[in-house]
């Protein structure tokens, strides 16, 4: 099976999917984010802060194609699929998903966190212009599910039928 890619906006529900879906279908799962900690021994937002966001970007580009592309789930990061070279590595190498959340939902799911160093709760409308400029390149993906009123069950589910539907999910 080709590998499957989670993408969307953080909060979006990737990492929580990306584990149910996962050990549905017995695979492994990678988060591009721990990934790219492991192999640079810094956390996402000590890149961020200490290196800035293009050489985070360029560790992003370089690192997801060392991740296999067949039998495994990979959570990505809400940014991978701002580099053109990104999106047509998984579109290519993979079934993208793109799981879309309502912004609302997203303020909602998504407090203060370290981790997400390009969420900004003191000044929402800067968070909204992100997640505007961003939403054409996620709707590049082969499957879009919106998760937004849904449950974790629905949505395993709901991807588990759309996998069927190509070719049992085998690689096409």
């Amino acid at each position: 099976m080709k590998a499957i890619y989670l993408t969307g906006f953080m909060g979006a529900g990737k990492t929580t999917i990306g584990a149910k879906l996962g050990e549905a279908l017995h695979l492994p799962v990678i988060d591009t984010d721990q990934f790219i900690e492991e192999k640079v021994g810094k956390r996402i937002a000590d890149i961020f802060s200490e290196n800035g966001e293009q050489t985070f970007r360029e560790y992003e580009r370089s690192y997801l194609k060392e991740i296999p592309t067949s039998d495994i789930v990979i959570t990505t990061g809400g940014g991978i699929v701002i580099q053109e070279e990104n999106r047509q590595w998984m579109l290519e190498n993979g079934h993208v998903i793109f799981l879309y959340c309502d912004i609302e939902k997203i303020f909602e799911r998504v407090q203060i966190d370290p981790a997400r160093p390009l969420f900004d709760t003191e000044k929402k409308e800067n968070t909204i212009k992100l997640y505007n400029e961003r939403m054409p390149f996620y709707n590049e993906a082969h499957y879009k599910l919106d998760t937004t009123e849904k449950n974790l069950a629905e949505v395993v589910t709901d991807i588990l039928s759309w996998l069927h539907t190509q070719k049992g999910g085998n690689n096409n």
